[in-house]
């Protein structure tokens, strides 16, 4: 058959469609992708208090090894997606995640603190080129129809990808240290990738853009930052984000003191709550199409909030209950909001994207450090109520700006 016998069949061609070989490869490779990153980006969550102890630092020093690599990875969202409309999706998923892979192996060998964080922030920079990509990928390459449930699915392939690293950077760390708990886990995330390089589908539906200048990309962004709908989403991404990353930072440290006196092992145990993510977040994608997003969205809110007041109780019980509605209101509100931008862009779409995951981790980075000063100048029930609050005025914008009334896509 002749490449002109093909074309109709091509141009016909809407996207992967839920139930095909290509819609389960494309999800496979991009929860494989999710584990590669985010189990690299947060390694060093599980053992904040075994790196505080070694490296005689305080608690919110330590969590710099956190917020310096998502830095990194917020400063660099918005360049990797220009370069991704230029070499390809795939192509820059690829550098970015081989990138940060060689630099996380370095990390364990870090002499000292500076060159520590240094490495970390590169990591994060590195690491830059996968989320925001990864959903443009998907509004390009699976059906329309579908998208919404396939961005739930890849977030519930990072909630794995977080949960297995910090599941094994917590035993790791207790029998041999936490340089060997962040070796651990970069050799999963190594596997990681080479996996989701053998499995990722060529692109069928992406063309390069041509070149835009320095004023086109202005006006890219400047769209995207004057539309108040994509605006609201990426205040729920700051402060959402913030918030969930403050609590799982400083929880461990509550759990690991009197009254519960945990070890590091049983505490590590607490990002199992991830699993309830990973089920909220295709559950909440599914139930758009029935309640729609800003329902489904707003229901996140008051359930992350719901679970987050129990944690308030002294009682070990009710906070890892607490800990687990929380997690789940968390990845299904991420799930919607993430999915969301995609489908609100009609151009830009790698950008819109972009600008979602730098409010994202700008929120993890800030809010998530400045959580530790609040945790140590007053304790666990002012940090929660200060994320709680957070989490009331991100479901408030979204009632304003996203009117019932209004045809959402």
């Amino acid at each position: 058959m002749n490449r002109t016998s093909l074309e109709p069949e091509i141009d016909s061609w809407d996207g992967h469609v839920k139930g095909s070989r290509g819609y389960s490869r494309v999800l496979a490779a991009l929860a494989l992708a999710g584990v590669a990153t985010f189990a690299q980006l947060y390694s060093t969550q599980a053992v904040l208090p075994l790196m505080a102890a070694d490296l005689h630092v305080t608690a919110a020093e330590a969590a710099l090894s956190i917020s310096l690599a998502t830095v990194g990875l917020a400063a660099t969202v918005l360049p990797w997606s220009f370069v991704a409309d230029r070499i390809g999706r795939v192509r820059a998923m690829a550098i970015g995640i081989a990138a940060a892979t060689i630099l996380g192996l370095l990390v364990p060998l870090a002499p000292n603190v500076p060159m520590l964080l240094g490495l970390r922030m590169l990591e994060g920079m590195a690491l830059g080129g996968i989320p925001a990509i990864a959903i443009a990928y998907l509004n390009e390459e699976v059906t329309r129809i579908h998208t919404a449930l396939a961005a739930g699915s890849y977030v519930a392939g990072t909630t794995l990808g977080g949960l297995a690293g910090r599941l094994v950077a917590g035993p790791v760390g207790e029998l041999w240290g936490w340089r060997a708990a962040a070796l651990a886990v970069s050799l999963l995330a190594t596997v990681a990738a080479v996996l989701f390089l053998v499995l990722v589908p060529k692109q069928r539906r992406f063309t390069p853009a041509p070149p835009t200048g320095f004023r086109g990309a202005i006006s890219t962004l400047g769209g995207h930052s004057r539309n108040p709908r994509l605006v609201s989403l990426y205040l729920q991404a700051f402060l959402l984000m913030g918030g969930f990353v403050a609590v799982y930072n400083y929880l461990g440290f509550r759990l690991h003191a009197e009254p519960f006196g945990l070890p590091a092992t049983v505490v590590s145990l607490i990002f199992l709550a991830y699993l309830s993510g990973t089920v909220s977040s295709r559950w909440a994608a599914g139930l758009t199409t029935r309640f729609g997003r800003r329902n489904v969205l707003v229901a996140g809110i008051i359930i992350l909030s719901a679970g987050l007041a129990l944690t308030l109780l002294d009682n070990l019980v009710c906070i890892l209950a607490g800990l687990v509605i929380f997690t789940g209101g968390f990845f299904a509100a991420h799930s919607v909001g993430s999915g969301w931008t995609g489908a609100i862009a009609t151009t830009g779409r790698a950008q819109a994207a972009s600008l979602y995951n730098l409010s994202y981790y700008l929120g993890s980075s800030v809010i998530g450090w400045a959580g530790g000063l609040v945790f140590q100048r007053f304790g666990w029930t002012a940090l929660a109520v200060g994320v709680i609050a957070l989490s009331c005025t991100t479901a408030a914008v979204t009632l304003a700006v996203h009117r019932p009334s209004r045809i959402s896509p």
